[in-house]
């Protein structure tokens, strides 16, 4: 099987093509942050708030239209904080939907294999009746946390790939 990165963070990593996405588009008060840490991970953090109906913070990669028929999942490595994310896809930077997985972390480095067909339709939360994730092609690609509390989180990311 075929590897691809999609992302390494790394000490030298532009990361300038990644963007945070929090609730404050729509009123709200949380408040998410990326940096490298010292030792070359991604570090995407904050704090949650639900003011204002607020609730959500999300790290977003946007890149060029990416043909992924030749994977069947995306590979994460990642160190959570305990909390659960969600991992988000969009085959085109223009979808209202994004394909969402769920998932756990704990405090430990982790690897999370996420097939393409346990990734969900959804949009604003509610589950589409449409097929999951197709697997033909990706522009975006997020990491969003809103778990309906407040909350403080850190989420260190290694390295993103495609088999």
């Amino acid at each position: 099987m075929t590897t691809t990165t999609l992302f390494d963070f790394n000490k030298t990593s532009d990361t300038s093509n990644w963007r945070i996405v929090d609730d404050v588009v729509m009123g709200g008060r949380s408040n998410g942050n990326l940096e490298i840490n010292t030792e070359g991970h991604g570090k995407f953090s904050g704090k949650i708030s639900l003011e204002n109906n607020g609730g959500f913070s999300s790290l977003r990669y946007r890149f060029k239209t990416k043909d992924v028929s030749g994977y069947s999942k995306i590979i994460l490595r990642i160190k959570g904080d305990g909390n659960n994310y969600q991992f988000r896809i969009k085959t085109s930077s223009r979808d209202y939907a994004s394909y969402i997985y769920e998932f756990e972390t704990t405090t430990d480095w982790m690897t999370i294999e996420i097939p393409f067909t346990a990734m969900e339709p959804r949009f604003r939360g509610r589950r589409l009746n449409d097929p999951n994730f197709p697997g033909e092609q990706m522009e975006e690609i997020a990491f969003l946390i809103g778990n309906k509390k407040e909350q403080s989180f850190e989420l260190l990311l290694d390295k993103i790939e495609l088999e």
